[in-house]
C-alpha cells in the first residue's frame, strides 16, 4: 500500500487518479482550494474513501505552501508518490501576495516550493515519485529571460518558459535525489475545471469542438496513474502523448540553466 499526495485531486484528471489509486488498495491524500469540491470529491470515492483525505490549501502563494507541507508533514511520516495536477488557466495581468503571475506561481513554483518542503517525506519512502503535469511542451531549450518575474506577463510568450520549469525541475530532482523517480506528463486536451478561467472563446471552442478532439478524463490519467504504480522506467521522463505510457521521452536540458532556475526558485521560497 502506497501514501500518495494529490494536489488538484479534488477535481479533473487528479480525482481519477486519485480515484484508481484508491482503488488498488493505496492511502490518497487529495489537496485543493474549495472545501466543497474536496467533501465531494471524498463521497465519490465510495467505500475506498475510509482510506482517502481532504486537505484544505491555497497554493498559489508562499505562506499557504509553507501551510500546507506543515500539515501533510504533521499527519503524515512518509510519502512514496506526490503528483502535481493543479494548474489554472488565465491570460489576463494579476498578481499574487508575493508579487508573482499567477500562472508561475501554481504552475510551477508552488510545485517546486511544496516538493522542497515534502523532500523529508518522499526520502523515508524506498522509491519516492514526483509526476508534474503539464501542458504538451516537450523538454526543449526556450528564452527564460523573463523568469521569474514575467513582467506584462503574456500567455503566448510566456507559457513555454513557465511549464518547462517543471522539465528543468525534474531533472533537478533527479540529480540530486538518489533513488527519487520524477516526471512530467501532458495532460492533454481535457474539459475539466481549469477551463472556468479561460477566455469566453476558448471555453466556446472547447464546448463545440470538445466532443471530438478532447481526450477522455480516463485517457488523460493514465500515464499518471502507471508512472506512480510502475517502477520499471527511469527518470527523469517527458511524456507526451495521453493513454500511452511506453511512449515518452528522457528530459535531457542545458544543465546550467537548470541551476539557475533552482537557485531563483530557492532564493524566491527559501526551500
Amino acid at each position: 500500500m502506497k501514501t500518495i499526495l494529490i494536489p488538484g485531486g479534488n477535481s479533473g484528471i487528479g480525482r481519477q487518479a486519485a480515484r484508481t489509486l484508491l482503488a488498488e488498495g493505496n492511502r490518497v491524500v487529495i489537496v485543493g482550494r474549495d472545501p466543497r469540491k474536496g467533501e465531494a470529491a471524498l463521497a465519490s470515492f465510495g467505500a475506498a474513501a475510509e482510506r482517502a483525505s481532504f486537505l484544505a490549501a491555497d497554493l498559489s502563494t508562499h505562506d499557504g505552501v509553507r501551510d500546507a507541507a506543515g500539515r501533510i508533514l504533521d499527519e503524515h511520516e512518509s510519502l512514496d508518490a506526490l503528483v502535481h495536477t493543479t494548474g489554472v488557466l488565465t491570460m489576463q495581468e494579476s498578481r499574487t501576495a508575493d508579487g508573482l503571475h499567477p500562472f508561475f506561481a501554481v504552475n510551477y513554483l508552488s510545485r517546486y516550493h511544496l516538493t522542497q518542503l515534502l523532500l523529508p517525506a518522499l526520502r523515508r519512502s524506498e522509491r519516492p515519485v514526483v509526476l508534474m503535469m503539464t501542458a504538451a511542451i516537450p523538454p526543449t531549450a526556450t528564452d527564460f529571460a523573463r523568469f521569474p518575474e514575467y513582467p506584462a506577463f503574456n500567455f503566448s510568450r510566456d507559457r513555454k518558459p513557465v511549464q518547462l520549469g517543471n522539465h528543468h525541475y525534474a531533472a533537478h530532482l533527479t540529480h540530486t535525489e538518489p533513488g527519487l523517480a520524477a516526471g512530467v506528463i501532458n495532460a492533454g486536451a481535457v474539459k475539466t475545471d481549469i477551463m472556468r478561467s479561460a477566455p469566453w472563446y476558448m471555453r466556446a471552442g472547447a464546448k463545440l469542438l470538445g466532443p471530438v478532439l478532447f481526450d477522455s478524463v480516463e485517457t488523460a490519467a493514465h500515464n499518471v496513474i502507471e508512472a506512480t504504480r510502475r517502477d520499471d522506467w527511469h527518470s527523469p521522463l517527458y511524456w507526451g502523448k495521453p493513454g500511452h505510457f511506453d511512449q515518452h521521452t528522457p528530459i535531457a536540458l542545458d544543465t546550467t540553466t537548470t541551476q539557475r532556475l533552482m537557485d531563483t526558485s530557492r532564493t524566491l521560497t527559501d526551500a
